[in-house]
């Protein structure tokens, strides 16, 4: 057997089927949708569509609440970071942050920083530089003999309004300048 030899089994891959191409190929004309009404077009989507009635989707009350300016915080346990020292993957003597908890693999996401909960034990004396901690956290913290800095955080959501108003001034700037330059 050779490389140019080689191929896939019969019947292996089905090639996708091409509709609307004559009537010769029993899927010509209408391309199977039939004829005429909203089914047969493309783009158009009617589920959830009850004849005009009120569909099922739109009469049950809504229910909760999603706040738009909640912080987002990755949460890290006491527990875990004391693993982490343990195994040599946070170094017990440098400041912990959100960019050294998040190289270890234990910080993921959070758009605001981290947060330091208090389950687990911890044993090492470690100083941490973070957006939050929780009242267990810190006193566990602070009876190992380590220390705790929270940091000011400005949410993610507050950050991208402001970049908005800075490239909305610039262009109304720009547009101002154009304006006195064709005037001149």
């Amino acid at each position: 057997m050779k490389l140019n030899d080689i191929r896939d089994n019969d019947g292996a891959r089905k090639g996708r089927v091409r509709v609307g191409r004559g009537i010769g190929s029993g899927l010509g004309k209408t391309a199977g949708r039939g004829q005429k009404g909203q089914k047969s077009r493309s783009g158009v989507s009617i589920k959830g569509f009850e004849g005009g009635q009120m569909p099922l989707h739109m009469r049950l009350p809504k229910r909760g609440f999603n706040n738009i300016f909640a912080k987002d915080f990755a949460e890290a346990n006491l527990g875990e970071i004391q693993k982490l020292v343990d195994a040599g993957k946070l170094d017990a003597k440098a400041v912990i942050d959100h960019a050294a908890l998040k190289a270890a693999g234990i910080a993921r996401g959070g758009k605001d920083g981290v947060r330091i909960l208090g389950k687990g034990e911890l044993t090492a004396k470690l100083s941490f530089n973070v957006a939050g901690v929780s009242k267990g956290a810190k006193e566990a913290i602070e009876k190992a003999g380590g220390s705790v800095e929270v940091i000011a955080v400005v949410p993610a959501a507050e950050k991208a309004a402001a970049k908005h108003r800075v490239v909305q001034k610039a262009r109304a700037a720009d547009k101002e300048a154009k304006k006195a330059a064709a005037k001149a």
